[in-house]
């Protein structure tokens, strides 16, 4: 199957696997679901994301079998490919467990350690986000084009941290002075709402440490589409994937407003 035909396919199958998902998530958030703390760092799995993944998995492997998946919950299946999915089926699930409506599905399709496709569904509000590499973004079949706007004199800021840096020294002492310096910090626990919510252009940027979860590169990619920027600490564009990122997106104009804003936090 040719790359453009591939990707045709693939949009349309994470499309219909993540609303198939995000189906199950709201029905069980109504009616209730079993849960139980999964690791050290008291991150919940309740029984929408085992069965949301379960959905997810089974559209993909039917689709593309020769394809590799990396998946929140269960991990890696498939088999060696260029081609790698990655799925978070409930991103903001402890958001979830204590009945916060905030919450979405996260499938990303990687191609040669690049990612090419980003698909987000805000569960609670029914969007649909869809990212192409160099094709643009869109909120249920429209465009995403991030404007400029008026510098204001406080930011709103979204902070996303990894659980193992959660006692990192600097990260403790960066976000207290982003939460000290600007309008509002916010830590939303559900990392692709953040996302959306900067390719909307409704929030001026988003700060990330060390967080590289199945759920990033859909909302990076989302981000790029619509025009932003992102970057690492040093203000060096950010391209590709990296274990261990550390990054500030925003829209352009906002990229030395942001970039002091952690180098202040930072020193």
């Amino acid at each position: 199957m040719e790359i453009a035909n591939m990707l045709a396919v693939a949009e349309s199958v994470a499309m219909d696997a993540a609303r198939q998902a995000g189906n199950i998530a709201r029905t069980l958030f109504a009616e209730g679901y079993t849960q139980d703390e999964k690791d050290d760092f008291g991150d919940i799995l309740t029984e929408a994301d085992l069965l949301a993944e379960k959905a997810i998995l089974l559209l993909l492997h039917e689709a593309f079998p020769q394809h590799k998946i990396r998946s929140e919950e269960s991990g890696w299946s498939g088999v060696d490919s260029d081609w790698l999915w990655l799925v978070d089926p409930l991103d903001g699930t402890n958001n979830f467990a204590v009945g916060l409506p905030l919450f979405g599905v996260s499938i990303t399709l990687i191609y040669c350690g690049q990612p090419i496709l980003g698909v987000i569904y805000d569960t609670i509000l029914d969007k649909m986000y869809v990212a192409k590499h160099n094709e643009g973004a869109t909120c249920d079949g429209i465009a995403l084009l991030m404007q400029p706007r008026p510098i204001p004199k406080r930011l709103t800021v979204g902070w996303i941290q990894g659980h193992k840096v959660q006692q990192d020294e600097v990260a403790i002492r960066l976000r207290r002075h982003v939460e000290s310096s600007t309008k509002r910090m916010m830590r939303l626990w559900a990392p692709t709402m953040q996302w959306s919510m900067l390719a909307r252009n409704q929030i001026d940027g988003v700060i990330l440490y060390n967080s590289e979860g199945d759920d990033l590169y859909s909302g990076l990619l989302l981000v790029q589409e619509a025009g932003g920027l992102i970057m690492d600490y040093e203000g060096n564009t950010f391209r590709g994937m990296n274990p261990e990122p550390y990054l500030i997106a925003c829209h352009p104009d906002r990229k030395e407003v942001m970039l002091q804003l952690v180098r202040a936090g930072r020193a």
